[in-house]
């Protein structure tokens, strides 16, 4: 892993917030999400890209290079996990937020997961993720899977909540020094479940906050729609292997609020929320049968 940075002499040396961006084979995309975090209020922000292997190196890097507060990281393909801990080790702020590069902060969302770790003393703190494609009813389905898998763990009585996708999330440096991603989850899958579990399983806390917005631009074709899904299951089952839970099914009210969240963007979405639970079903029987192999 090698750093390339762009800005020999940063204006800020030492930033009060920095932004980890793993990315791979989507640098128009990319360009989005770092427009958005160059209009981030936070005035002390560093942006650090970590380029998971991509296709076309020479693109991510143009990119990169036209923003003022970013740097570039290459990585080794070894996933999110492994992309996001090699940000994190040569980020220089206290506190380090998580995007992806499909995704489109609003301007304060930086600044906001900042102060709500500051202010409750709080190890993590994350925000909503919404659909940033209203014309897609895939990316409406799909979102409302994520949406509902991470705000019915929120209580809305102190604010915490046990899970939040990558996609929305800050936590302290020094915290993410001895609560790491887990490298071996090769996919975008589970590795933010695992994080967040051992997470408050060390005793720190993770609470929402409704102000840092987040916009999830996801394209999908059908095909792609099924096998993310697909993938998604893949990472359950080896979330619910490693943490004892495979036998633990969520309460009945769960997919009776997975399902209302779906019919809410309209029938089609609905329908579509529905048939990702038989592809989930079938990733987690796809990695359960490659587990039963491996230790054969």
């Amino acid at each position: 892993m090698s750093s390339v940075p762009l800005n020999p002499e940063p204006q800020n040396p030492e930033p009060q917030l920095s932004v980890v961006v793993p990315t791979r084979d989507r640098p128009d995309r990319l360009a989005v999400c770092l427009a958005a975090l160059e209009r981030q209020t936070a005035p002390s922000l560093e942006i650090v890209v970590v380029d998971d292997a991509a296709r076309d190196a020479r693109a991510v890097a143009e990119v990169v290079a036209a923003v003022p507060r970013a740097r570039l990281l290459r990585g080794a393909g070894r996933g999110p996990a492994a992309a996001r801990n090699a940000g994190v080790r040569t980020a220089r702020a206290p506190v380090i937020c998580f995007t992806d590069d499909d995704c489109e902060p609003v301007p304060g969302w930086a600044e906001a997961l900042g102060a709500r770790i500051g202010s409750d003393a709080c190890a993590a703190a994350a925000g909503p993720t919404r659909n940033g494609r209203p014309d897609s009813i895939l990316a409406a389905a799909a979102q409302a899977i994520a949406t509902h898998l991470a705000e019915a763990t929120i209580d809305p009585s102190s604010g915490r909540m046990r899970f939040a996708p990558t996609s929305n999330l800050a936590c302290t440096a020094e915290v993410l020094r001895s609560v790491a991603f887990d490298e071996s989850y090769p996919l975008a899958a589970g590795e933010d479940r695992d994080w967040c579990a051992r997470l408050l399983g060390a005793g720190h806390a993770l609470v929402f906050e409704p102000a840092a917005l987040v916009r999830h631009h996801q394209e999908l074709s059908p095909a792609g729609f099924w096998r993310q899904q697909v993938r998604y299951g893949r990472g359950a089952y080896r979330f619910r292997s490693d943490h004892g839970t495979l036998r633990r099914l969520e309460a009945p009210t769960f997919y009776t609020g997975l399902l209302q969240r779906g019919f809410a963007d309209g029938p089609r979405a609905g329908a579509l929320v529905c048939a990702a639970q038989a592809a989930t079903a079938l990733g987690m029987g796809l990695e359960a049968a490659d587990a039963r192999r491996q230790v054969r």
